[in-house]
């Protein structure tokens, strides 16, 4: 019975640690110091805490920069095209003239990605799927609605896709033609699903 006594919480003497209270005491100790420096070297106490305003204004001036030019929409030069190094958005005429762009240059692999940009685009405004920027490739062969040879060619196209883009398989001019037959065809024959 007595031992039932003693057990209970308040009869213990071991003092608990008490996350928010240690906090509140190391932002305490934390004040006093700041108090006892300033009456101790009033002058360092001033430069030390207008460095820490001018540093503190300083990261705030470069967060707002980021957030701004993480959230900005693309940027246009004053004749209508998208400025060199931004993230225009651009429709599938766009897509395509970028891919033939980079085709003529001879790099296949970046040509197909945006080739099938260009298709992804052409298949969102015959309302056969939904293009959003954070989608896969494969999430829009999920998606689609094709027949079931449209979505086939779909999924080979995006098959295609991750092997010369993400495996590293080389791309040539050939097999980027075929790319862009298979995509042309998806896109003018029959293979949308009407809704």
């Amino acid at each position: 019975m007595i031992g039932q006594v003693f057990a209970r919480p308040e009869f213990q003497w071991v003092e608990r640690r008490r996350v928010l209270a240690w906090l509140a005491r190391q932002w305490q100790n934390l004040i006093d110091w700041l108090n006892r420096q300033a009456g101790q070297h009033p002058i360092g106490f001033d430069i030390g805490l207008a460095i820490v305003v001018v540093a503190l204004v300083f990261l705030m001036v470069h967060i707002g920069y980021v957030v701004w030019r993480i959230v900005r929409p693309g940027v246009r030069s004053p004749d209508g095209k998208a400025a060199p190094g931004s993230a225009a958005i651009l429709d599938a005429a766009g897509h395509l003239a970028i891919a033939a762009q980079l085709a003529r240059g001879g790099r296949y692999p970046e040509a197909l990605g945006h080739r099938f940009l260009a298709l992804v685009l052409e298949l969102d405004q015959r309302k056969a799927l939904r293009f959003h920027a954070s989608k896969t490739p494969a999430e829009y062969v999920w998606e689609a609605r094709l027949t079931d040879r449209g979505r086939a060619t779909l999924a080979d196209l995006v098959a295609q896709l991750y092997r010369h883009l993400f495996a590293a398989v080389p791309c040539d001019a050939g097999e980027y033609e075929m790319f862009g037959a298979a995509a042309q065809e998806l896109v003018r024959g029959h293979y949308v699903v009407p809704a």
